[in-house]
């Protein structure tokens, strides 16, 4: 496994991060503690999840299950870099309706959501809170003092934030400063090769101030993940996949084709490309199989020449550099 520093905090992560969204969901419980311990082995020490996920078995269910996992100690808990959010309603999961003050980012859902993310996960303390969504409508200020408590009581280390516009990361950070905490240390973006358009502006702003960007969707639901070859074989695709698929078909068949050039897979090569873009920590990988999380291993082995790197730049094109570059002069 190869590691890193998460932004410019002192936190050492691994290159991959193992998302949790699948489980409880599309993957039964005793199928994500072997993804888990499987990750484990292989070096793989953040392990994100979020207090919302669980899908149709309902809100929170993920956090159970990496609680009862923690339970089995071993070291688990100890050797994972455990990171969760806040932001979302938690209806369905012990309430039957929206009360107030029971979702977003107000000090007061701040504490609650915390505690109750806490005892899901049968853990003292979480390693990195971050916040699953901008809220518009609490300012900053409010948020840094709710989070300042969390870390003087210990239960939270770092922070992060998700889903965040460039102006945001500007504006939380700025926030931290005149409360004298180290404020975010990663953002969660949707990053892939089909979307780039963190390129314009959260990605310069989360390297100049030292914040280390997550990607998730790195495959972009399955279309960059040899989508056609998989057909091929018999494999089918989910109803979003198919979609997307009908609308970039032509693109998708020269992508396949130039990783077959390279002669590698290419859900390795487009995991591969993100961790060849300068401010990225690391992409987020969320296998619903054992077999799925080995295979994702080998795009840390691949490396692209600049030849290539042009050449999957003309077929996917970014927005052209940062802002305002990339539309004034």
């Amino acid at each position: 496994m190869q590691y890193t520093r998460l932004g410019r905090s002192g936190l050492t992560v691994s290159r991959l991060v193992l998302g949790t969204m699948n489980f409880g969901q599309y993957t039964p419980e005793a199928d994500a503690r072997g993804i888990l311990d499987r990750a484990l082995g292989h070096g793989i020490n953040l392990v994100d999840t979020a207090n919302m996920y669980g899908g149709t078995a309902g809100p929170g269910i993920t956090e159970e299950i990496l609680g009862r996992w923690f339970a089995e100690g071993g070291e688990r808990r100890e050797r994972t870099v455990l990171a969760t959010k806040l932001y979302s309603s938690m209806k369905g999961f012990g309430r039957t309706d929206n009360w107030p003050n029971t979702t977003r980012l107000s000090a007061l859902n701040i504490r609650a959501a915390c505690d109750a993310s806490l005892r899901r996960l049968q853990t003292d303390h979480i390693d990195i809170y971050q916040m699953h969504h901008v809220d518009r409508d609490t300012p900053f200020d409010e948020i840094w003092e709710a989070f300042s408590v969390l870390r003087q009581q210990g239960k939270v280390t770092y922070f992060g934030s998700s889903n965040f516009a460039g102006w945001h990361l500007v504006q939380a950070q700025e926030s931290a400063q005149r409360h004298g905490m180290l404020g975010l240390v990663s953002e969660q973006s949707l990053y892939n090769l089909r979307r780039r358009t963190v390129e314009l502006e959260v990605l310069p702003a989360a390297r100049a101030y030292g914040i280390g960007l997550i990607p998730w969707s790195p495959l972009s639901g399955g279309l960059l993940g040899g989508v056609l070859r998989k057909a091929r074989e018999g494999r089918s695709a989910g109803p979003m996949t198919t979609r997307g698929l009908e609308e970039n078909r032509a693109t998708i068949q020269r992508w396949e084709d130039l990783c077959a050039e390279l002669g590698e897979h290419p859900a390795d090569v487009a995991l591969a490309w993100l961790l060849h873009q300068p401010g990225v920590t690391a992409p987020i990988i969320g296998p619903r199989t054992a077999e799925q999380l080995d295979a994702s291993l080998r795009a840390l082995e691949i490396t692209l020449a600049g030849d290539f790197l042009a050449r999957v730049d003309a077929l996917f094109p970014g927005p052209g550099g940062p802002a305002p570059e990339a539309y004034a002069w």
